[in-house]
């Protein structure tokens, strides 16, 4: 529902990724390149209501890496005061959403920027993507969320039996890295992507028709799409290695008999 709603959106893979991306989306936020509101995404009751260690940083640490926020223009400036309210009138709206759009943009860089800053002082360096066992491989499988966590698994899995299979975990969802997620999958055989959401609209879900588009001109390769875990239904390692095991015969044969598959759905 808030997919172009313009707000920068980062998505996390466990508890201690949405700790470290709620730090790091003050500063994104805040940054006066993007001036955009942030959300951070993780699985309902999968990740929220679960139990997991995290590591906390300390007060002051993250204090400093956030900063104080210094808006241009304040409401509680008596010498220069502005009127502000959540309404564009008709002779604006375009305008307005003109600027949005450029923000958007330019949050990219500022995405990467503030990633890079937080690995110099955590430990941990964040990007757009984040890519497993992928270098080397014939078949991808691309997602976001918790469920790239339990992936990693059959990825090992398939690796011991000499299945040349990788993943790439979209982290940024808006705006969308489209360039860096194509270099890393370029030289694929055939590409899977994982949607917990159902766009609706007759083509599949919201996450493979935005990486189809950033593929099409660009790179030609089979590509098919599996709605999953609507409504917080598991997804077993069953449904994960089917997935791996059609995009093998996919990679074969390179005919697609489904475009868009339903895993764990009751017949």
């Amino acid at each position: 529902g808030a997919r172009d709603s313009g707000w920068i959106q980062v998505f996390s893979e466990n508890a201690q990724e949405a700790y470290e991306n709620t730090i790091q989306a003050v500063r994104i936020a805040e940054h006066p390149d993007a001036l955009l509101p942030c959300m951070v995404n993780l699985d309902g009751f999968v990740i929220s209501h679960g139990l997991e260690n995290v590591e906390v940083y300390e007060d002051g640490l993250v204090r400093d890496f956030v900063g104080e926020y210094k808006p241009e223009a304040s409401l509680l400036n008596t010498e220069h005061p502005v009127s502000m309210g959540a309404i564009v009138l008709p002779e604006n709206l375009f305008e307005f959403k003109r600027q949005q759009s450029e923000a958007m943009r330019n949050a990219l860089n500022v995405v990467e920027k503030v990633g890079k800053e937080f690995g110099k002082i955590f430990g941990k360096e964040y990007g757009f993507t984040e890519s497993y066992k992928l270098e080397d491989a014939e078949i991808g499988v691309l997602g976001l969320g918790s469920t790239m966590g339990t992936l990693k698994y059959v990825v090992d899995e398939n690796r011991k039996k000499g299945v040349k299979v990788g993943l790439l975990k979209v982290r940024l969802f808006r705006p969308f890295p489209g360039k860096e997620i194509c270099e890393k999958v370029q030289h694929l055989k055939a590409i899977a992507v994982l949607d917990r959401s159902d766009a609706l609209d007759g083509i599949g879900g919201p996450l493979f028709t935005d990486i189809k588009s950033a593929l099409y001109s660009k790179v030609t390769l089979p590509i098919v799409n599996y709605i999953y875990g609507l409504g917080g239904r598991d997804i077993t390692l069953e449904n994960l290695q089917s997935v791996c095991n059609d995009l093998i015969r996919i990679k074969e044969s390179r005919k697609i008999e489904r475009l868009v598959s339903y895993l764990g759905v009751k017949e």
